[in-house]
């Protein structure tokens, strides 16, 4: 049966997906009870005690107590049963219950066959091996490439290691002897009362027993058998779980006995495994053996009692070897015992421990009752000395690499040395006796040749070496070794800064001082044999810098104090002065053997002069010196400057001498040491190049080169050993890192460091892959000493336009070609395709295959370091090559070069695939061997993804191979989901800012290497998330949409997202993102990302909100997020998110969050998915509490407080703040901004300057100063400075530097915050306005909707109006402002619509008044606080007060025709409703504010932004359309602003001409044009305004305006129509400017009525003046709409000012003018006549049909506007007629006449053009329209007004019972309203009642105004028939026609004589005209008028009169005109 084979092809999938660290209840009976449960439980105990989460600890305690019996029987498997086994095996036919899910599913044979080879292979019931397979198949998607068997495995081991885990750390929060967690004192006793219990359960022998029985080659090997290995990656992290368990299981114990002893029984236990414990092949322990033997030293340590703590007694009272004397006699008698252990090493270090521990107890006052054991100390440490005790430190525990990676071991080891060293001092002597003799017979020996002696004993030889092996390595920085030096000489030393230099005046401890003895005395009178021995102790305790300068003194002092001493002149060979000088006789002495290097004999130099021993020996002193310099640099210059040593010098000499290479080596590493130092290292650079160490120059006639390249070539490599290149390589690493001096080799070579680059790249870099290595790892260790120059140089590189011109020097008398920089070379090799970019890239492909295979191999590590610095130098490369081919195409130079990320798309020698950017993101996939490479991978992969056309292939690339493909994704999820990594504060950012290149490669102490690590595991997520960012921004198919598992060979819209592993759907980025972001949001406390990664959760959020806005992406993000993830709500409800150290990031996280839900509300509503609009708007609305959800486990203690504070609060549900609110308070406002720079030695204007050059965008858009580039230039200003004073300086200088640099850091922060916070006040502002926009409006009810924009009005205003908000947030606050104005003014009407009838009793509307004034106080002061800046803004504020007060307008009332009817009494007595109450409220508000805002707005009405004009002109109109006290109004008009907009409507006159081109400019001044004319129309309607305005030359400056005069023609405009209809057609744009105009002059003479000639004289003379325009108008032959409304205002203007009385107001006028004016009036009145003739008969039936076809789809409205239109043409021309009668005589037989005597009416009503008078064939009356005209407008109006009043009374019917109309009808009446096809469909009902509300309302108003027209022109028609009849029938003498024609017209005149200007008026012809009127004409009138004016008509009139006009108060005025006319026409003929 194949098992674990591949994928099984049947999977059963769990709709339950959550991440693996959810134990997920999905498995038979329990969740996978060996997983899950124990993954949460290691989560609990690492929250509590690791993260110290505070709220954890309650969980905690549940946890243990769940979890007892798993601690009990540690690692005890479920056991195997039948009756589980045959349960199982029905699960197929069956099925079985599952927890969490309704009724058994069935599952598939193939499951449970493998459930049972499980439960076989690890022994465990079938049930429990059921539930891991199905655990594993959910995981799956966690582990690809692994099948659900596989990762069962993982996840049983898994399970174990939870469990260790947690043991290990519970013991470890112990209280205890030896360290402390400083964690709370309930949690330390939770935990020590929970370990006691267990311990006393057996704890120590189960952990003895399983770490024997667990072993990784027994698991391997049963698994093999069972095919349960996988991949090399399944089977590595398989053995590291087995190991690890086995680690944590050992390291428990070892915590144990750190903090508390152990009983007898188990140390006795412990101390038998150990008997058993065997080394590794190297002889050195593993480390779980390490662990256990540290864990016996521990119990036998005593050493404790010395450090005085405050808990010293208890402690001793619980410590067994001073309170049982059956432990130390079992103890000591099991230690005692013969018989060998398996490692006689260990045995003796025990017995030395435990001698020590006598030792130590003996002098105790305790210990006299152990002395029968305590004597026995000194037969223990000879017994652990003869079992090479020592030896066995170094090899076996030294030896482990587990060793150096725990503190506790190393202290107990350095306690474990210093304790033999100080309490058993005779046994020191002893060694050092017993080594002086072996020293004297080792002597004897060589010197008579004989055999050594055997009986050789080399304790102290090991002692020495262990010491100084030991504090040789100091990974915690502890510096133990300092307790060796005692400092009581060093009190002299001011230099030295010693942490106890405070206290040196105290005598040091009494061990400090054996030590330091010890120290001293074994250097005296050394025997050779411990020469090298001592100086490797001495190297050891001299690591460490304070360590390191008493060394230097010790060596100082020795040779100084010794001179005179028996050793002769060079005093004690342990000293400086011994050794310089031995080095220099060295020098000396090889100097004389110093071959030509042209002779032959150079290849086998006479080796004579140094000795193996010799040797040796100077390798120590070297390695001892370089240990020294490396650690002070006191110590450093002291020796350089030495004048008799000259070190460096020697052993420059020296290196040129034939000495072994390995010598040679030690060599250069010390004077690498040396040159750490600037000052060293400028002059080791000239000593380099003088003595050639490497050749750089060649003599003339030297055959052949020398120096290290031959050494190399030929030396090394034969020997397969490179020390002396791999040494070369450092010290110029070392070199390079203070600088390259240029001129370096000048005057013999061309200067510059190029020979030194050459050697290096072409004869080290490029053959080191072909070169033999007897080592193999020495192969990397060369390549990574190399690449490690190549990365500095690179990174210290910055290119200059000076690097690209050849610049030439004179050399030896020629010009020869420069040298680039180093770095200028390495970035030309790299930008073109050379062996050294082909072998960079080769190594990335070697390096990714060997880690592929997750095997150790030599040189593993150097490696792995090599790969980073080339991927370091791709990413610098990368990063450097814009600038570098910039400035190469300025330069114009012939050098060629291509980009790096297209050399990255050639084909590798190796593989033939062009795979070198897919090896560098292979790296990824081994993040967590190698965080670094994956950073660098994932850097140098953001920097090409900035190139879109390489995405596409990278694309390609990527999924070209399937296997590759999933690799590649696992990858990046496996960085992107890592827990280790951690996000630095914001100050540190700031450092890695400037460091950045850096960040991945200084060697860390192994202290600080976690926190970097996880650093950098960060750091590499943020820079994964912006390469999706980036490329979410191009063009798909991009990497981004790969990545996070959309379609890419597909549209991207048709992906269907899934979780993991459903329908096969691997683990994508998505998934990665959404579960970082997700943790935690199921407890109170919010997204755990949010807090503790700031800036990657920002991040997070920016991609998901780029997927949901993007269109291609939107609709299957969203669809996941809203099905499976339910994110936005989840993330929602923890906003606002705090985080007082980050709140630049935490605003950044709420914006794209904020945006995100924003674009879901939109699309929700769109898509009409209430539910989910619903449970949005009311988590982020509601003022109410939620019950929160209580994560499991909180539930327990909120419970009890609950019901504690609801007893005692009884039950009162207080309002929470709504979460819009607290999202906006979390906001801050104000803004810190940093102060200005305090300058001593800068000028301040310069720096500022070089500031702002540095200045540039970042990613985010923000504009901040690159700090890096600053500094660079500021460092480099300082050091131009010349001379002393600079150099004396140069501190301060420096030091002001600094300060620039932090202030500038800091405005950098600044701005950054001032954009977060502007971001996401935009976002919130955005989220405001689609909810209360764009979401169904029913969703929230008006009452609530007003409270909650009360409320965010409200808030934002508190919040800008304080004295410190930021001014850079204001203009977005203005904007919300207006949103929220606007809809606070339409909620409030449209409920006032709604409640019609009904009035609130609270006040207005469901918002109280009283905040309706706040708002209005608020929205004031937040106008006067903009001050004279911010115009724009204002305009959004002026915008919100014109809402504001819109809302006190009272809504339009259907006019019922009954008010009329009311006294006047009742109407003056009548309650003031509330709108004139809110109305008169804002007044005196908006007055409170006095002059000062009157200022403001009249200010900005008259010059500024157009949009703020236009607005403020509106404020201004409607503040004076309310202030009944006329206070603006005064103010306007004495203040002069109302002259200077009167003055400046002569400015628009061009910009208005210009609009009136065929193709306008822009719409603007028309705009502002209208706004202005609605303002002085405004101020017109009071008489007070309207002379003021005349006063102010309005007509005058009209009067110049020549755009009047520019009619547009409107056929030739026809074509030129916008499509979009916005531009009107320039006719249209003509009425815009026209139609204003006229109003206003109507209401200046409507206004002006009192004093009414002033007004009406000059409007006569602006008609007079724009005489041709007026008339044309009047002649208009195409009467559209507009016509009509441009000539209702005319007639209307005329009728008022065309009269004769007027001319008289003109003033002195002379004849002639008198005479042309007289002559205009005439035309107006003849024109206006025959405009009569052609409304009230012929025309009018063709228009209003014309009205019908033209737009049959508003006809309705346009009907009714073109009727009104007509209508009060015709009355404003009655009017006119009436008033020319009434002004020429008010007795009919003196007045004019204006209709020609003839009673037939107009015919063709049909619509055919006919001739008014046709029924009068006299040609005379042609031109005079007849009475019969009158009389058939009488009969139509009469009508008309029946016809109107019925659909008034009809439509009057339809709004009472609006509720009852029929769907249809209600839709027919909205349809005009809403725009759009389909338009009436979309809306609410509530929507659609409202409307056809108003529209009813507004189709009844028309009716009423309709009406009163009508009625208006029925009376003047009676009127003017009445006058008309009354003369020609009473008073006309008819004339005939034979008569002349002179006599009659005098006589017609003189009837007129009173009134001279009468008959000018008449009209000469008119008189004439009239004046031969014969009898025959006045019967054929009388006849047919008596015919037209009959019974029918008279009733009618009269009904009209008692229907309408006798409500209206006249009350009898038709009824007599009508008794008069009949009277008139029943007259007999006289």
């Amino acid at each position: 049966m194949l098992y674990f084979g591949p994928a099984q092809t049947k999977k059963t999938c769990f709709p339950n997906s959550s991440y693996c660290i959810m134990a997920v209840a999905m498995a038979v009976n329990s969740g996978a009870s060996l997983w899950g449960p124990l993954k949460e439980l290691w989560e609990t105990v690492d929250g509590a005690i690791l993260r110290r989460q505070s709220e954890t600890v309650h969980l905690l305690d549940l946890q243990l107590k769940k979890h007892k019996p798993h601690f009990l029987s540690l690692f005890k498997n479920p056991p195997k049963s039948a009756e589980q086994r045959e349960k199982v095996r029905k699960a197929s036919t069956e099925g079985i219950a599952i927890q969490g899910q309704q009724g058994s599913r069935l599952l598939p044979e193939q499951l449970l066959t493998e459930a049972f080879i499980l439960s076989d292979l690890f022994d465990i019931g079938e049930l429990a091996a059921l539930e891991l397979l199905l655990a594993g198949e959910q995981q799956q998607p966690h582990f690809p490439g692994l099948t659900r068997g596989l990762v069962a495995v993982l996840l049983y081991w898994d399970g174990k290691l939870c469990v260790a885990n947690s043991l290990r750390t519970l013991i470890q929060s112990r209280h205890g002897k030896t360290f402390t967690l400083d964690l709370s004192e309930e949690l330390v006793a939770l935990t020590t009362r929970f370990t006691d219990e267990l311990m006393s359960q057996g704890l120590t022998k189960r952990i003895l027993t399983l770490v024997s029985d667990i072993s990784v080659t027994r698991e391997f090997e049963r698994l093999q058998k069972e095919r349960g290995l996988g991949n090399e990656k399944h089977r590595k992290e398989v053995s590291d779980l087995i190991r690890e368990c086995r680690q944590a299981l050992a390291d428990s114990l070892f915590s144990w006995t750190c903090q508390s002893p152990l009983t007898r029984d188990d140390t006795l236990a412990l101390i038998g495994h150990l008997e058993t414990v065997t080394a590794q092949a190297d002889g050195s322990l593993d480390s779980v053996s390490l662990a256990l033997v540290m864990a016996l030293l521990y119990c036998l340590d005593v050493s404790f009692i010395e450090q005085g703590t405050e808990d010293r007694e208890d402690l001793l009272h619980a410590l067994p070897l001073l309170t049982e004397r059956q432990y130390v006699s079992a103890v000591h008698s099991r230690l005692m015992d013969s018989q060998p252990w398996k490692l006689p090493g260990l045995q003796a270090v025990c017995r030395l421990a435990w001698a020590l521990a006598l030792r130590v107890l003996s002098q105790l006052p305790q210990g006299s009752a152990l002395v029968e054991f305590t004597e026995a100390d000194e037969a223990l440490a000879d017994q652990a000395l003869l079992g090479d005790v020592f030896l066995f430190m170094k090899e076996g525990i030294l030896g482990c690499s587990a060793f150096a990676q725990e503190e506790f071991y190393v202290r107990r080891l350095h306690s474990l040395i210093t304790d033999f060293l100080a309490l058993m001092p005779m046994k020191v002597k002893q060694l050092r006796n017993r080594a002086d003799e072996d020293a004297r017979l080792v002597h004897m020996s060589l010197q008579m040749d004989s055999e050594l002696p055997s009986s050789l004993r080399k304790d102290l030889d090991h002692l020495m070496v262990l010491i100084g092996e030991f504090y040789s390595k100091d990974p915690f920085g502890l510096e133990l070794g300092l307790e060796f030096w005692c400092p009581t000489e060093s009190l002299q030393h001011a230099s030295l800064q010693g942490s106890y230099l405070g206290m040196a005046l105290q005598r040091p401890p009494h061990k400090q001082v054996v030590l330091s003895k010890f120290v001293r005395q074994m250097g005296d009178l050394l025997p050779s044999t411990l020469y090298i021995s001592y100086l490797s102790m001495l190297k050891g305790l001299a690591n460490g810098p304070q360590c390191a300068h008493y060394c230097f003194s010790l060596l100082k002092t020795n040779g100084a104090t010794h001179s005179d001493n028996i050793q002769g002149a060079s005093g004690s060979p342990v000293s400086w002065e011994h050794f310089f000088h031995s080095l220099m006789l060295y020098h000396e002495n090889l100097r004389r053997d110093l071959p030509n290097p042209d002779s032959a004999h150079y290849r086998h130099p006479p080796l004579r002069g140094i000795t193996q021993r010799e040797l040796e020996g100077l390798t120590a002193f070297l390695q001892l010196l370089t240990t020294i310099i490396t650690w002070s640099e006191n110590a450093r210059l002291a020796l350089c400057e030495h004048p008799q040593w000259t070190p460096v010098v020697v052993m420059l000499g020296l290196l040129q001498c034939s000495v072994p290479p390995v010598l040679k080596a030690e060599l250069l590493q010390s004077l690498a040491a040396f040159g750490k130092s600037p000052e060293i290292a400028a002059s080791l650079w000239q000593s380099l190049e003088y003595t050639q160490i490497l050749q750089t120059v060649r003599a003339p006639g030297q055959r052949q080169a020398a120096g290290i390249e031959v050494e190399l070539n030929e030396i090394e490599s034969s020997c397969e050993e490179y020390p002396l290149t791999r040494a070369f390589c450092h010290l110029i690493s070392t070199l390079v890192e203070s600088s390259v001096p240029g001129n370096l080799g000048a005057g013999l070579r061309v200067p510059g460091f190029q020979p030194y680059l050459n050697f290096l790249r072409d004869s080290v870099f490029l053959p080191f892959p072909t070169r033999a290595y007897r080592r193999p790892a020495e192969k990397w260790e060369v390549a990574d000493g190399v690449l490690e120059v190549f990365h500095k140089l690179l990174r210290d590189y910055e290119p200059q336009p000076s690097d690209f011109v050849q610049e030439t020097v004179e050399l030896q008398g020629e010009q020869v070609l420069a040298h680039k920089p180093p770095g200028h070379s390495i970035m030309f090799h790299l930008l073109n395709d050379s062996p050294m970019l082909a072998l960079c890239l080769s190594l990335l492909e070697e390096g990714v295959r060997q880690l592929d295979t997750y095997a150790p191999f030599p040189g593993k590590k150097h490696l792995e370091s090599a790969v980073l610095h080339c991927l370091c130098l791709l990413d610098l490369a990368l990063q450097k090559e814009v600038m570098f081919m910039d400035l190469l195409r300025e330069s114009q130079s012939s050098l060629l070069v291509s980009p790096l990320e297209q050399l990255f798309q050639g084909v590798s020698p190796q593989t033939r695939r062009a795979d070198h950017i897919v090896n560098i993101a292979r790296y990824l996939y081994h993040s967590s061997s190698n965080p670094e490479a994956a950073f660098q991978s994932a850097r140098i992969l953001r920097r090409i993804a900035n190139y879109p056309n390489i995405q596409i292939r990278l694309v390609g690339d990527f999924t070209h191979d399937q296997a590759v493909s999933e690799k590649l994704m696992a990858g990046f999820v496996e960085c992107l989901d890592n827990e280790e990594a951690e996000e630095g504060t914001e100050g540190e950012d700031d450092v890695i800012a400037v460091n950045d290149d850096i960040v991945a490669l200084r060697p860390f102490s192994d202290v600080d290497r976690p926190k970097k690590v996880a650093r950098i595991r960060h750091e590499t997520q943020i820079h994964i998330l912006n390469l999706l960012i980036t490329s979410l921004e191009l063009k798909a198919p991009n990497l981004a949409l790969y990545l996070l598992g959309y379609e890419v060979k597909k549209p991207v819209a048709s992906t269907n997202l899934q979780d993991p592993g459903v329908l096969g759907c691997p683990r994508s980025c998505l998934h990665a993102i959404l579960s970082l972001l997700q943790r935690g949001t199921e407890k109170r406390s919010g997204p755990v990302l949010t807090q503790q990664a700031p800036h990657l959760a920002e991040l997070c959020y920016q991609v998901i909100y780029q997927l949901c806005a993007c269109p291609d992406t939107s609709g299957p993000t969203m669809r996941y997020l809203r099905t499976s993830q339910d994110f936005l709500f989840s993330h929602l409800q923890h906003l606002p998110f705090v985080l007082t150290e980050n709140q630049i990031a935490v605003l950044s996280q709420m914006s794209w969050l904020m945006k995100t839900a924003a674009i879901e509300l939109r699309v929700t509503s769109l898509n009409r998915q209430r539910s989910h609009t619903q449970r949005l708007v009311s988590l982020l609305l509601d003022d109410q509490p939620h019950l929160q959800h209580a994560a499991d486990g909180e539930s327990g203690m909120e419970e009890d407080s609950r019901s504690v504070s609801s007893f005692l609060h009884f039950q009162t549900v207080s309002k929470v703040r709504r979460k819009l609110l607290s999202v906006l308070d979390a906001i801050d406002f104000s803004q810190d901004l940093p102060e200005l720079l305090q300058l001593d030695f800068f000028e301040r204007a310069q720096i500022e300057q070089v500031i702002s050059n540095c200045e540039h965008m970042n990613e985010q858009g923000h504009t901040v100063c690159n700090v890096k580039l600053l500094h660079r230039v500021l460092v480099a200003e300082v050091n131009a400075l010349q001379g002393m004073a600079a150099i004396g300086q140069r501190p301060l200088l420096m030091e002001e530097v600094n300060s620039i640099l932090q202030q500038v850091v800091e405005r950098n922060r600044v701005r950054r915050s001032l954009s977060a916070k502007r971001h996401a006040l935009q976002s919130w502002r955005s989220l405001v306005e689609t909810l209360l926009t764009a979401c169904p409006a029913d969703l929230i009810p008006a009452d609530d909707r007003q409270l909650i924009i009360r409320d965010l009005l409200l808030d934002l205003f508190d919040k800008v109006l304080s004295e410190d908000a930021a001014g850079e947030l204001m203009p977005i606050v203005a904007g919300a402002v207006f949103t929220l104005t606007a809809q606070l003014s339409q909620s409030v009407l449209s409920e006032q619509q709604q409640g019609v009838g009904s009035e609130a009793s609270s006040g207005f509307a469901s918002i109280a008044n009283s905040a309706l004034h706040l708002i209005l106080r608020k929205l004031l002061d937040f106008i006067l606080c903009t001050g004279g800046g911010y115009q724009r803004l204002r305009a959004h504020l002026y915008g919100s007060l014109l809402y504001y007060l819109q809302m006190a307008q009272k809504p339009e009332e259907p006019d019922t025709l009954q008010t009329a009817g009311k006294a006047m009494w009742e109407r003056l007595t009548a309650p003031e409703d509330g709108f004139s109450k809110l109305q008169r409220e804002n007044l005196a508000i908006i007055e409170s504010y006095g002059k000062t805002l009157m200022e403001v707005v009249c200010r900005d009405a008259c010059d500024g932004h157009e949009i703020s004009r236009m607005l403020a002109l509106a404020v201004l109109d409607r503040i004076l359309s309310i202030d009944r006290q006329n206070q603006w109004l005064l103010y306007v008009c004495n203040s002069g602003y109302l002259r200077s907009v009167v003055e400046s409507l002569r400015q628009d006159d061009a910009a208005l001409q210009s609009l009136l081109a065929p193709q306008p400019p822009l719409l603007k001044p028309l705009y502002i044009y209208e706004s202005k004319m609605a303002l002085l129309t405004r101020v017109a309607k009071s008489g007070q305004g309207a002379v003021e305005l005349l006063r102010c030359g309005l007509v005058a400056q009209l009067i110049e305006c020549q755009v009047f005069d520019m009619v547009p023609d409107s056929d030739s405009h026809r074509m030129m129509r916008d499509p979009s209809g916005f531009i009107p057609s320039p006719i249209d744009r003509y009425r815009q400017i026209l139609l204003p105009t006229l109003k206003l002059l109507q209401v200046i003479l409507t206004s002006t009525s009192m004093n009414h000639q002033q007004g009406a004289a000059q409007v006569l003379q602006w008609l007079i003046v724009h005489a041709d325009t007026v008339q044309s108008l009047l002649r208009c032959q195409d009467l559209s709409l507009g016509a009509l409304k441009e000539l209702s205002l005319l007639t209307a203007i005329i009728s008022k000012t065309a009269l004769p009385g007027v001319l008289e107001m003109g003033g002195d006028i002379n004849s002639a003018a008198l005479m042309e004016f007289q002559g205009h009036i005439t035309r107006f009145q003849r024109l206006c006549l025959s405009l009569l003739g052609r409304l009230a008969g012929s025309e009018r039936e063709r228009l209003l049909k014309q009205a019908d076809v033209s737009s049959p789809g508003d006809s309705a409205e346009r009907r009714e506007e073109m009727e009104a239109a007509m209508m009060q043409v015709c009355a404003n021309i009655m009017e006119y007629c009436q008033t020319l009668l009434l002004q020429s005589s008010s007795q009919a037989q003196f007045s004019i006449c204006l209709f020609s005597p003839s009673g037939s009416e107009p015919a063709g009503r049909d619509g055919a053009r006919s001739d008014l008078s046709s029924s009068v064939p006299s040609v005379a009356h042609s031109r005079i329209p007849s009475l019969g005209l009158v009389l058939y407008l009488l009969k139509n109006s009469a009508a008309d007004f029946f016809q109107f009043h019925q659909s008034h009374r009809q439509s009057l019917g339809k709004l009472q019972s609006l509720e009852q109309l029929p769907p249809e009808e209600l839709k027919e009446l909205c349809q005009g309203l809403v725009s759009g096809p389909g338009g009436v469909e979309k809306i609410s009902s509530v929507q659609r009642s409202l409307l056809a509300r108003r529209r009813l309302v507004q189709f009844i108003n028309n009716r009423a105004k309709l009406l009163a027209l009508c009625s208006y022109v029925i009376e003047t028609c009676l009127f003017v028939l009445w006058r008309h009849l009354e003369y020609y029938l009473l008073h006309c003498t008819p004339s005939d026609p034979k008569d002349s024609l002179l006599p009659g017209s005098s006589l017609f005149r003189t009837r007129l004589a009173d009134d001279s200007l009468g008959a000018l008026q008449a009209g000469g012809g008119r008189g004439i005209g009239l004046s031969r009127v014969s009898q025959q004409d006045l019967d054929l009138l009388k006849g047919d008028m008596a015919a037209g004016f009959g019974e029918a008509l008279q009733r009618k009139l009269l009904e009209v009169e008692g229907q309408y006009s006798q409500v209206r108060s006249r009350y009898t005025f038709i009824q007599a005109l009508v008794r008069r006319i009949r009277g008139l026409l029943r007259q007999p003929k006289s």
